[in-house]
C-alpha cells in the first residue's frame, strides 16, 4: 500500500474506533438532583434532609438514604422511591 493511501484508511480507522465509543457509551443516569426533586413533590416535610440523604443513594447506600429520609419525614414509599431516582 502506497504511503499516500495509507492516511486515509488510517483516518477512517481512527473515525469508526470513536464513532464506536460515542455509541457504546453509557446513557445518563439518574442523580442526587433527580432524588431531592422527587422529595421535593412527594415529601415536602423532608426536604431539609433530602440532600444528604440522596447523595447516600447516589453513592450506593440506599439503607441509609431511606433511613435518613425517613428521620426526617418522608414516607417509607416516599424514601425508597427517592432513594431509587438517586442511583
Amino acid at each position: 500500500m502506497r504511503p499516500t493511501a495509507r492516511i486515509p484508511s488510517i483516518l477512517a480507522g481512527l473515525a469508526l474506533a470513536v464513532g464506536g465509543a460515542v455509541v457504546a457509551a453509557p446513557s445518563a443516569q439518574a442523580d442526587a438532583k433527580a432524588c431531592e426533586q422527587y422529595v421535593a413533590q412527594h415529601a415536602p416535610k423532608a426536604t431539609d434532609g433530602a440532600a444528604e440523604a440522596c447523595y447516600e443513594g447516589q453513592i450506593g447506600n440506599r439503607t441509609s438514604c431511606v433511613s435518613s429520609l425517613t428521620a426526617v419525614g418522608a414516607s417509607k414509599d416516599a424514601a425508597n422511591s427517592a432513594c431509587e431516582a438517586s442511583r
